[in-house]
């Protein structure tokens, strides 16, 4: 009798500390989350759009896309918005083609390198919350990062002179491609096997997808978390993001959206398919447009910071293509200003425009290759003054 009474002594005792173990542990958890920076959804009211206003729009994008997607075959996700309200959708073609499931508004696609407007914004969230400073050296965070003149900023505006990864990693000796690659391993390999800079730090731009890997990591080592649950805690769950993810490649690759060359042959992924921050976010046009809103609205960053996004700092050489911080734009001479970003992963396309001043949102995603997606641009001139021509090729 007295061993019963002593082991059912000791399972309350465990059972006491456990629980009270998971109490602070949870504790632990909101305070830290408490103390994380996060999007705010927009709160912005605007009247509702002139009814013929919405239906010359709908015509003249529909043309568009009939033009451009005339074959139902071809994959397409689509929205185009303004003062975050729809006024055009289109979803077309196979999500799965094995398994014969259609593209719909909650099918979520891989963003390709539009990835990389989000993973600067949380950048950004953490620079304004006093976390990070945007001209930092990356090595006071990065343990054993060995560039010392590389900033947070020559991270985000492609100025940093770092090496591709998807070629350096290509290099005789340098990884065994048998191997999926990590973001970590991609700072390991920089010291292990002394991977130069292409060109010295901040003297001029290079579009390269290694920066956005090293700033998935930076944001890792502030807020603690892994890049997935960061973006999850910051971005999508604050915004309603439902249908918005991090690509895991163990958890994600029997269920995620497969892409497809021009010719319907499926891609199969490969050891690249797990570095994060410059790809590998799955969205939709819907919770892009949630973003979007968030991002333009007056309680995103303070107005000192947000300019920031929004300047070129690319000008040794002259032209109307620059690059802020994690934006591409287009500057002319007229002053006018395009702001977007492309990108492209295997056969996911993808395009997301920002009409600043206009309040227009542009979305397009398609996981079957198509440069089409690129083409969107064109019908900004129906929602303002740019030079763009719609009926050009």
């Amino acid at each position: 009798m007295t061993s019963k009474i002593s082991i059912i002594l000791v399972a309350s005792l465990l059972f006491l500390s456990c629980k009270q173990e998971k109490k602070s542990d949870d504790l632990v958890s909101d305070l830290f989350d408490n103390s994380l920076p996060k999007m705010i959804p927009s709160e912005e009211t605007f009247p509702k759009l002139d009814a013929s206003y919405v239906n010359s729009k709908q015509t003249a994008v529909a043309e568009f896309c009939n033009k451009y997607w005339s074959n139902p075959d071809n994959n397409l996700s689509v929205l185009v918005a303004k003062n975050g309200e729809i006024i055009y959708e289109r979803y077309q073609g196979m999500a799965n083609r094995d398994k014969k499931i259609p593209i719909s508004k909650e099918t979520p696609i891989h963003i390709a390198s539009v990835s990389k407007v989000l993973t600067a914004t949380a950048i950004l969230l953490l620079i304004e919350n006093n976390d990070i400073e945007l001209d930092q050296k990356v090595n006071t965070i990065l343990d054993h990062f060995p560039y010392p003149k590389i900033t947070i900023r020559t991270l985000l505006d492609h100025r940093s002179g770092l090496r591709n990864y998807a070629y350096f990693t290509e290099d005789k000796g340098v990884w065994d491609r048998t191997k999926t690659l990590h973001n970590q391993d991609i700072l390991d390999l920089f010291e292990q096997k002394n991977i130069q800079l292409e060109s010295p730090t901040d003297t001029r731009f290079a579009y390269c997808n290694t920066n956005y890997a090293m700033l998935a990591l930076v944001i890792e080592k502030i807020t603690g978390l892994n890049y997935r649950q960061a973006m999850k805690d910051m971005i999508f769950t604050p915004l309603g993001m439902n249908h918005t993810y991090v690509f895991d490649f163990k958890k994600d690759l029997k269920t995620a959206t497969p892409s497809f060359k021009g010719n319907n042959m499926r891609l199969a992924m490969d050891y690249l398919d797990d570095v994060y921050g410059d790809k590998n976010i799955y969205s939709t046009p819907r919770d892009m447009l949630k973003f979007d809103m968030a991002r333009n609205a007056p309680t995103f960053l303070s107005s000192n910071l947000r300019n920031k996004i929004y300047k070129g700092y690319s000008n040794e050489r002259k032209g109307t293509k620059n690059y802020g911080l994690g934006i591409r734009m287009v500057e002319w001479e007229t002053g006018q200003k395009f702001y977007f970003h492309n990108g492209w992963w295997h056969g996911n396309t993808s395009s997301y425009i920002t009409l600043q001043k206009e309040k227009v949102t542009i979305i397009a995603l398609s996981n079957k290759f198509n440069r089409n997606i690129y083409a969107f641009r064109k019908i900004a001139p129906l929602f303002g003054d740019y030079p763009f021509k719609v009926e050009d090729e």
